[in-house]
């Protein structure tokens, strides 16, 4: 179980999403804590699942996938482990990058990249062909970014 996070946590969290290739020195010269203090709290924050990846975030378009897809799926309404199934199959596969459960007309929402609609169609006819509990999608195209991110603001 996570420790409680105080304001030094807090401050050290928001400098790491946003830039988590940042020396501790850095970090520590930022907050007002050594160098060292700093490490000590990303170690506990890492073993403690606080943190739970640093990643590159890689441009779409220039890795050969441009497009995004955001597809709201229905699941057959009997079939309770449909869920668990979809869930294991997903983690997978990297054209989807996100799954969401949802309340409202779908089920489930998927963030999708893909080189084009055509590659779009293939992936979502695996979905189906793989998942049969999954009974139907709804497409949306992205049509422009707005916003992209993956920040999580730290409240006290």
């Amino acid at each position: 179980m996570p420790e409680t996070l105080d304001q030094f946590d807090r401050n050290i969290l928001d400098i790491v999403q946003r830039d988590c290739q940042l020396k501790a020195e850095a970090i520590a010269d930022k907050v007002g804590l050594s160098a060292s203090a700093v490490q000590r709290r990303l170690k506990r924050m890492r073993e403690e699942k606080v943190i739970t990846a640093e990643i590159a975030l890689v441009d779409r378009k220039v890795a050969g996938n441009p497009m995004t897809f955001i597809a709201g799926m229905e699941i057959e309404r009997e079939n309770y482990d449909a869920l668990a199934k979809f869930r294991l199959w997903a983690e997978k596969q990297d054209h989807i990058q996100q799954v969401y459960y949802v309340t409202g007309s779908v089920d489930l929402i998927a963030i999708i990249t893909a080189q084009d609609v055509g590659q779009y169609d293939e992936i979502t006819a695996t979905i189906m062909t793989r998942n049969p509990q999954i009974k139907r999608i709804h497409t949306n195209v992205v049509l422009k970014d707005i916003k992209l991110g993956m920040f999580v603001p730290v409240e006290a």
